[in-house]
């Protein structure tokens, strides 16, 4: 009886130690998920891919065929839903990198900055929208919205080619009608300058400009002193001048004097730091789309015009916007006027 007990125990001994609780678990997850199982569920989901893209191909074909106007704003919206998305990735990537690197806004590259700048107005146009669409059932609204206010209600993407051409057309002569007005308060401020020979040289340069010549930088140059104080400083302008730049830079009128000088001298500023980025790039880098893009931020509708001529306007722009500084922010927003207007008049 003794000798049998002693073999058991060698005998288990020799045996070792039974399976634990973790080698069994990992047992059972092999059985759960086999390999073999998990490269035949991928291969489903690549067919089902694979037929849904198909079919959704045959749908475009048949809309394309039948009801060609539908395609249009269906394909734009598509396209543009996708952009969207790329859109924020893009920007997901810039903040985290701003983060990482510890760096503002004003250290970015050129494309990096400009792209902030424009999906934040995009936020800010979606918003009336977005709050529009928060009711139950609000969304058939927002969908004939939509529809019938393209350009006031939707954001860039969602644009068909046509679209973008004509509402660019459509915001610039809005701005365009306020150009005069630009000019004629700034040679009214002009009479307020107390040296007789700056207020007769301003007077000349803005006479100059509504005759139809246009200004050579280096006359603008020349007084950008009168800028920085009374009664040409951005803070010192009267209130129906500096209303008219805000609307230039499709920046609201509609608020306080003091929210609208604070809220253009930011705009302007923005535009500064984007010029010595965009100095630092070289304007040979820059595509036809974007040379336009920064031509008609800055004042000059730039939709027919070839990327030659919007160079040589950037060009000119840049030799006086990265030679002013700060405190003559309010010669750099009357300057988006003074050279535009007649280049404006140049190709009517």
């Amino acid at each position: 009886m003794a000798l049998s007990r002693a073999g058991c125990c060698g005998a288990f001994w020799r045996l070792g130690p039974g399976p634990g609780p973790a080698t069994g678990l990992s047992r059972a997850r092999g059985l759960l998920e086999p390999r073999p199982a998990r490269g035949a569920l991928r291969s489903v989901l690549a067919a089902l891919a694979s037929k849904v893209k198909r079919i959704n191909g045959r749908y475009e074909r048949f809309l394309e065929r039948t009801f060609p106007r539908f395609y249009v704003l269906y394909a734009t919206f598509t396209k543009g839903i996708q952009a969207l998305f790329v859109e924020v990735k893009e920007i997901r990537k810039i903040k985290s990198k701003m983060s990482c690197q510890r760096l503002s806004v004003q250290q970015l590259p050129y494309r990096e900055m400009e792209r902030l700048r424009q999906f934040r107005r995009d936020v800010i146009k979606a918003i009336p929208i977005g709050i529009i669409a928060i009711p139950p059932f609000a969304n058939f609204l927002v969908i004939v919205l939509m529809y019938f206010f393209p350009r006031q209600l939707l954001i860039r993407y969602f644009w068909t080619p046509n679209q973008q051409i004509e509402f660019l057309d459509a915001y610039d002569a809005i701005r365009r009608d306020l150009y005069p007005d630009v000019v004629k308060s700034l040679a009214l401020a002009a009479r307020s300058l107390p040296e007789p020979q700056l207020q007769k040289r301003l007077q000349e340069l803005c006479a100059e400009v509504q005759r139809g010549s246009q200004p050579r930088v280096a006359e603008l140059y020349a007084v950008r002193h009168l800028f920085s104080g009374s009664p040409l400083g951005l803070n010192k302008l009267r209130v129906s001048h500096v209303k008219a730049l805000s609307q230039v830079l499709f920046l609201t009128p509609h608020l306080p004097a003091f929210f609208l000088r604070r809220r253009l001298r930011s705009h302007v500023l923005e535009i500064r730091h984007l010029d010595r980025a965009m100095l630092r790039l070289g304007l040979g880098q820059l595509s036809e789309e974007e040379l336009k893009a920064a031509c008609y931020l800055r004042g000059l509708n730039s939709t027919h015009l070839g990327m030659s001529e919007c160079r040589a306007w950037l060009e000119q722009w840049l030799g006086l916007s990265c030679k002013l500084q700060a405190s003559e922010a309010s010669l750099l927003a009357n300057s988006m006027v003074l050279l535009s207007l007649n280049y404006v008049r140049a190709k009517e």
